[in-house]
């Protein structure tokens, strides 16, 4: 039997896209996982042997419907969560996000593709002014950070074992 103070990690390791357009950030629209009706970046898992910026550009043609241009690498930070994922009977999630600048090109936001396989039911250009950490991911506030702060990252683990999972 397993102590139940042990910690059992699922490691998940995404690519997401920071896209401002017209003074607003688009976002999607949360309905699975740690972030759970909460606004968060557009983007998602890496597939087995596929590129970042493949990964990149399909999701957000997934969960946005736009097609976008890869700017610029911002970073890499990583956030242990403590979620359970009771089919893979862990307790926490050591969620790895490799962060992108992109430009929005084309196509209709909320047009997405393949709602199916997704865990966001619809994305929006939301004012940043109207965002903060009861309303999105830690994900969305790093990003807001990063603005702010002219893209300055500061790449550090950040444990949120204080951040509370909305049901």
């Amino acid at each position: 039997m397993r102590d139940p103070m042990e910690e059992i990690w699922h490691r998940h390791l995404g690519v997401y896209g920071i896209c401002i357009h017209e003074g607003k950030i688009l976002l999607v629209h949360k309905q699975g996982g740690p972030y759970t009706n909460r606004y968060d970046l557009p983007g998602g898992t890496v597939e087995t042997n596929e590129p970042l910026a493949h990964a990149l550009h399909r999701e957000f043609k997934e969960e946005t419907g736009t097609g976008i241009n890869i700017i610029r690498n911002l970073g890499t930070l990583d956030y242990v969560i403590p979620y359970e994922l009771a089919k893979r009977g862990t307790t926490h999630i050591h969620h790895i996000a490799i962060y992108y600048e992109v430009q929005y090109v084309d196509g209709e936001v909320g047009s997405c593709m393949d709602m199916q396989n997704n865990d966001s039911v619809g994305a929006e250009w939301i004012d940043v002014n109207l965002l903060s950490s009861d309303n999105s991911s830690p994900l969305v506030m790093q990003a807001l950070s990063w603005l702010k702060d002219n893209n300055d990252p500061t790449v550090e683990l950040t444990r949120l074992d204080h951040w509370t999972v909305k049901s």
